[in-house]
């Protein structure tokens, strides 16, 4: 008879708890899974959320009337991506986020 547990996704539990903590402290997989390839994807991903919020949120709080009414739909943006990292980390997969998740690569360390 076939073994019926099903397959797990990539990364140990360890690693994928470590990624996707990695949106909320993007740095955290950098100083304790350096060498897991899939917690640094995360951490390079949670890394350019942060940039896109903060110098996103700078820009349109600069605008006055008109950015600081597209302040709160930017944030729920940003916050749904994070979400959405979190998740793909804690299922253990490495897709990049739309429309950011491209630059997450530009970075090396």
């Amino acid at each position: 008879m076939a073994d019926a547990t099903p397959p797990k996704a990539a990364g140990k539990d360890d690693e994928r708890l470590i990624a996707a903590l990695a949106y909320i402290i993007f740095f955290l997989p950098m100083i304790v899974k350096r060498d897991s390839d899939f917690a640094m994807f995360h951490a390079k991903q949670g890394l350019v959320l942060l940039l896109v919020s903060v110098i996103g949120s700078f820009i349109l709080g600069f605008i006055p009337i008109i950015g600081w009414m597209i302040l709160p739909l930017f944030s729920l943006a940003v916050f749904i991506l994070g979400v959405m990292g979190f998740i793909n980390a804690l299922n253990g997969k490495q897709v990049e986020l739309p429309l950011i998740g491209s630059y997450a690569s530009n970075f090396k360390f």
